[in-house]
């Protein structure tokens, strides 16, 4: 990339080491890449490449266990005249750099939820900024907040200013982010993974946040992501980072249209797409191939089965939870929120069932109703394991504990699910121990099995989680939900906070090890190009209702439901000729539905409606008795 006067921010030669007890490790190597002013710079690479590290170099904000050994970072301050200044030579701590830092260079974090205080209201937080940054009164100050809180698209900016980030969805609290990053108007605001945890319709309006308040506010941006779909839609130069250093630099169409590094190809690779034909399999770039050991080889023998038979009918199934009123998520006027709305859905032996929607449609709650760590509020769960149904939300105490070792889960954060204080070979014998299977030494060999099957040495038995990458950790969750031979397994958003390459190799492990021990299993995520590769039939839900169910190839070519259409719309792909309508972000919001043919419509939460079969196994949910002369193929 060519430099040029235009330029807001340089790095040169930059090379940052990490070390302690005398050893250092070196986890930037000589990069070097520009920031034009106004523009965007991706910068893509897998979990521990090293993009976060030189996010926090530029910010000054480096571990104190981490050092820049080597070259420097010089930022062109319009305010200044565009005299450079490098800020590796300023002291972190520094009166200029304090400036630079939250003033002239903002940041936005991963997660929202950790990053904002929870003992501290939205315009609290967001004042702070202003504060430090600004000689502003406490008049002027909210005042700004809440012009700041409408410009990034709060319906109520006056009422959120109140409010606590626990009162806030996930869209709302990212941008509470962004607005503590812009008010004081920065010339740089670095984005370190900023839609990682969203749906694709809320990660849709924050991309257009960013993308509008950037074009007014004239504002440069890095944008650091492993997410090479966001990337196509937001970027205009992208660098490409491999273990610190960087494999391929060049523009938007270079990188996509004419890729030439080995690594980015296979970046490219490993990403899921809605249009892969049958049979299509994503490239890892690391495989698991290990064998399946064959006491696993004899119970998947053992099951034998019809798969026009249902493992799993769900009829009717509803769940409530009590509210607070008046907080930005619910109305002033309920105070119960129905999660689960009359929900029916049958799952076949052999099958994966893919359940998709945005975050707070029921996804989640239906899988704890399943697996009956809450209690449903009316309807009937019924499981078949071979020898009769059971309905599931009948059953209590004894009865539960017996059947729950036929069905089992796999959680989406692999750091939180697993045990901090125990090992490997505790967390893998806990569940046989507690179902009282073998003895000591049976366990420990289960174990190293289930290692093995996961593609992970049983060496590591004895290390602890924290020694792990998060694709390890993820493998290693996997194996826990193997260790009883469940006949059902539940993979509730398994690779959401996995990079694309590591989310490849999970998603190949799924289906080979459910192919191989012939399971049955249900995929909840928010993602439907990932649902798309796993699933043979998919489920839509909205607001706790099913709003289409179909084959995966069925729903996503021939999509009925204009929510499904939507959520299809919302999908941010490598494809340069398909962008994302960034600027029109409103059509994706929750009020879009105002403008739906009122077929789709129900007149409120628990309002009668009927699943309608528009083709072969394919079903959309309308009001009752309406005209379906258009909807039937």
């Amino acid at each position: 990339m060519n430099e040029g006067v235009s330029d807001l921010l340089r790095v040169e030669d930059l090379r940052v080491g990490i070390g302690s007890q005398g050893t250092r490790v070196d986890v930037v190597n000589g990069v070097s890449f520009r920031i034009p002013k106004g523009k965007t710079v991706a910068l893509v690479g897998e979990s521990g490449s090293g993009k976060s590290i030189i996010a926090q170099t530029i910010m000054g904000i480096l571990p104190d266990v981490a050092e820049v050994t080597g070259g420097s970072i010089k930022f062109y301050d319009p305010l200044n005249g565009d005299e450079p200044v490098d800020i590796v030579s300023l002291p972190r701590d520094g009166r200029q750099m304090r400036q630079l830092r939250g003033g002239r260079i903002s940041i936005i974090f991963q997660e929202p939820m950790t990053s904002l205080s929870p003992v501290h209201t939205v315009g609290n937080q967001i004042d702070e900024a202003l504060y430090l940054h600004r000689d502003v009164t406490k008049g002027e100050c909210r005042e700004l907040t809440e012009q700041m809180l409408e410009l990034v698209g709060f319906p109520d900016p006056s009422r959120a200013y109140d409010m606590y980030s626990m009162e806030l969805s996930g869209g709302l609290r990212q941008r509470a982010m962004i607005a503590m990053a812009l008010v004081c108007n920065p010339a740089l605001l670095i984005a370190d993974e900023p839609t990682t945890a969203l749906d694709v319709t809320v990660q849709a309006q924050v991309l257009a946040v960013l993308k509008d308040v950037q074009r007014k506010l004239d504002m440069s941006l890095l944008l650091i992501t492993h997410d090479l779909g966001v990337v196509a839609n937001m970027a205009d130069e992208i660098l490409v980072l491999y273990h610190g250093a960087i494999m391929e630099a060049g523009t938007l169409e270079d990188i996509f249209h004419n890729p030439t590094h080995p690594y980015l190809k296979a970046l490219l690779a490993a990403v899921p797409k809605l249009d892969m034909e049958p049979g299509e399999k994503l490239v890892a770039l690391r495989e698991v191939t290990q064998p399946l050991p064959e006491s696993f080889k004899e119970k998947a023998q053992q099951r034998s089965y019809s798969k026009d038979d249902n493992i799993l009918t769900v009829r009717n199934l509803s769940k409530s939870f009590e509210s607070k009123k008046g907080s930005m998520l619910v109305s002033s006027e309920a105070d119960r929120v129905i999660a689960v709305d009359n929900v029916s859905f049958k799952v076949r032996y052999g099958e994966c069932f893919g359940l998709v929607g945005e975050s707070g449609c029921g996804k989640t709650s239906i899988s704890k109703l399943i697996m009956r760590a809450i209690t449903p509020s009316g309807g009937s769960i019924l499981f078949n394991d071979g020898k009769g149904e059971i309905d599931l939300a009948a059953l209590h105490a004894r009865q539960l504990f017996d059947v729950r070792r036929k069905i089992q889960m796999v959680f989406q954060d692999p750091f939180s699910s697993l045990s901090p204080r125990s090992t490997v070979l505790n967390i893998l014998s806990e569940p046989l121990e507690i179902h009282g299977e073998g003895n000591r030494q049976w366990r420990a060999e289960r174990a190293r099995e289930l290692m093995s099957m996961v593609g992970l040495s049983p060496t590591f038995l004895n290390r602890y989680p924290h020694s792990f990458s998060g694709g390890q950790r993820q493998r290693i969750g996997i194996a826990r939900a193997l260790a009883l031979d469940p006949d059902l397994l539940i993979c509730d958003e398994p690779v959401s906070a996995l990079d694309v390459s590591v989310q490849a190799q999970i998603l190949n492990l799924l289906i080979r090890l459910q192919k191989e021990l012939n399971l049955t299993s249900i995929f909840i995520s928010h993602n439907l190009a990932v649902v798309n590769y796993v699933a043979d039939r998919v489920a839509v839900m909205r607001r706790g209702r099913i709003v289409e169910i179909a084959p995966g190839r069925v729903l996503f070519q021939n999509p009925v439901h204009p929510y499904t259409l939507s959520l299809l719309q919302s999908i941010p792909t490598t494809d340069l000729a398909c962008p994302l309508a960034l600027g029109h972000a409103d059509i994706l919001s929750s009020s879009a539905s105002e403008k739906w043919d009122e077929r789709f419509i129900p007149e409120g939460p628990g309002a009668e409606m009927q699943m309608l079969e528009v083709g072969e196994d394919h079903y959309v949910l309308v009001r009752p008795n309406c005209d379906t002369t258009r909807l039937v193929a």
